[in-house]
């Protein structure tokens, strides 16, 4: 039985320069880069505890090895409690942002991380979440 998503794969050409993002601009936290072999991964994440992780591929090693992949980038939603002071800390850190949008009462923004790899932040005032109806 599945019982939660530990790690999203994130498949990126410059691996120093996203880490540096996620954890500049965004406040994650390096939580492994290990390397074996010719294989590296970086493992980042919001906090120290969080249950889930993106692990931070090197795309061309990946392609090379295992080319059935699908290396599309997955639609991630990240939640905050502070929408405005979140993107205002981004836009002062030259991050690239979309336009803050209300949707049913939802405030939402997406970025793009060093790559143009697009996420999007939801503003949720509880840890319970969200789910679409």
């Amino acid at each position: 039985m599945i019982t939660k998503l530990g790690e999203v794969m994130v498949y990126v050409r410059n691996q120093d320069e996203v880490k540096r993002f996620w954890e500049e601009d965004m406040g994650f936290v390096i939580l492994q880069d290990y390397t074996e072999g010719a294989m590296r991964w970086v493992q980042v994440a919001p906090t120290e505890d969080a249950e889930t992780t993106l692990i931070l591929h090197d795309r061309e090693f990946v392609e090379k090895n295992s080319p059935e992949l699908n290396f599309g980038t997955p639609s991630l939603l990240f939640f905050t409690e502070n929408l405005d002071e979140l993107y205002d800390q981004l836009e002062q850190k030259g991050v690239t942002l979309g336009e803050k949008v209300n949707m049913e009462g939802n405030l939402f923004f997406n970025f793009a991380d060093p790559e143009d790899n697009y996420f999007a932040v939801m503003e949720v005032k509880s840890s319970a979440g969200f789910f679409f109806s």
